[in-house]
Formats: structure tokens, C-alpha cells, sequence
């Protein structure tokens, strides 16, 4: 007679099995801050490619429609009478100078709102004189009529003072004026922002008398905006 077998009841009776983990694996990702940080950084770059394509345009359309030309700077005359030094080191001088301004521009006239006018010898200045302020319209000439006139204390080195002496024997100084601006150009009804550019004019003046400029050679002054 067969064996019986024992009911199992379907329970199971093999290896363990050990229990599943509740611990779940995952990658961790980036973090978003980088993210929207080069998202930042690309959209400022587009915004200042954008606007500096924009104020190209601006001033391209600007110079086509109105043409603007260089205003000009020329010394025509300039009359030294005096231009010594005393014992104590002070500069007596006595300087005229007869300066024109053309605007060749069609469209564009031009606020000259404060003109300093200085006058330097070796680097050093010894005068400054404010002139009145005035507008020029298109295409026209104006003249500026400084007169640096007194004395003051000019602190030479040897290298200068000798200089000075060969320029004393020779009856030409070299005299530096530089007239300091705050202008604004105006086209049609606009007015443009103040701008600040300075005028050199590098001359060679010889001393005369009674106000004469015989020798002096018309100079052409320079512009730095």
C-alpha cells in the first residue's frame, strides 16, 4: 500500500528567499541651477548682441541721412607782446589769438554751452580764460577771440629753462592752447546729450609788439572727443 503523502496546504517548504529591499535606486540628475543660470547668461548675450546691433543701425541710418563732417579748428592769428620771466619765477605774458570754428555740416548746427580756453607753456598752464558761450547754425563760421594777459607762477626744471633760453634767442615760443568744450549738436528739433571733446591747437608763436602776428603760421588745431 502506497505512502501517504502530507498535505502541504501550498505552503512552501524550498530555500529562503530573502525579502525584497524597500530601497529604491535612482540616478541623481543634475541640479537645475546650472541650467537656468546659462539660460540667464545665453539671454543676456542675445539682449547685448541685439542692442549693439540695434545702435549700429542707429548711427549707420544717422550718417546716411545727415552726413555729418568734422568741425574745424584753425589759430589764424596770434599776438605775443610779452612773454618773460622775473626773478622769482613768475611768467609775465601777454597772448591775443583770433580762432575759427567752421561747421561744414548741412543738417547739424551745434550748442557751444562752456568754452575754457588754457594756455600752457612746457606742460604747465599759466592762464585760462572762459568765453561766451554761442549756437552755430549749419554750414557757417564763427570766431573765438581769447586774450591771455598777466603773470604766474610757472616752476621750470633745468631741461625747461633751457629751452625757454634757446626759444628767448630764437624769438618763437612753443605754446600750447587747449579749449576744454561742453557742446550739443542739433538736428531738426532734437538736441543731442552734452558732449565734452577738447580742442589742441600746438603753436609756434613769435614775439612781437603792438599786437603784431607777422610770422605767425596759420595752425590747424586738433579734436579729441
Amino acid at each position: 500500500m502506497a505512502e501517504k503523502q502530507p498535505q502541504l496546504n501550498g505552503a512552501y517548504y524550498g530555500p529562503s528567499v530573502p525579502p525584497k529591499s524597500s530601497q529604491s535606486y535612482h540616478r541623481h540628475g543634475r541640479g537645475r541651477g546650472c541650467g537656468c543660470c546659462g539660460c540667464l547668461l545665453c539671454f543676456l548675450l542675445k539682449f547685448i548682441i541685439s542692442l549693439v546691433v540695434i545702435v549700429g543701425l542707429a548711427i549707420l541710418i544717422f550718417w546716411l541721412i545727415f552726413r555729418p563732417n568734422k568741425v574745424n579748428f584753425y589759430v589764424n592769428e596770434a599776438s605775443l607782446t610779452q612773454f618773460n620771466f622775473t626773478e622769482n619765477n613768475n611768467l609775465q605774458y601777454n597772448l591775443a589769438l583770433n580762432i575759427t570754428v567752421r561747421n561744414p555740416n548741412k543738417k547739424i548746427g551745434i550748442y557751444y554751452d562752456k568754452i575754457e580756453a588754457r594756455a600752457y607753456y612746457e606742460d604747465q598752464r599759466f592762464d585760462t580764460e572762459l568765453l561766451t558761450p554761442f549756437y552755430q547754425g549749419h554750414k557757417t563760421t564763427s570766431e573765438l577771440n581769447p586774450v591771455f594777459q598777466g603773470q604766474n607762477l610757472v616752476l621750470l626744471g633745468t631741461d625747461e629753462l633751457s629751452e625757454f633760453n634757446t626759444e628767448k634767442s630764437a624769438g618763437v615760443y612753443n605754446i600750447d592752447v587747449k579749449l576744454y568744450l561742453r557742446i550739443r549738436f542739433k538736428v531738426g528739433k532734437l538736441k543731442t546729450w552734452k558732449l565734452k571733446p577738447k580742442i589742441e591747437c600746438d603753436l609756434k608763436v613769435p614775439l612781437g609788439s603792438n599786437g603784431n602776428s607777422a610770422g605767425f603760421e596759420r595752425t590747424k588745431c586738433d579734436i579729441d572727443f
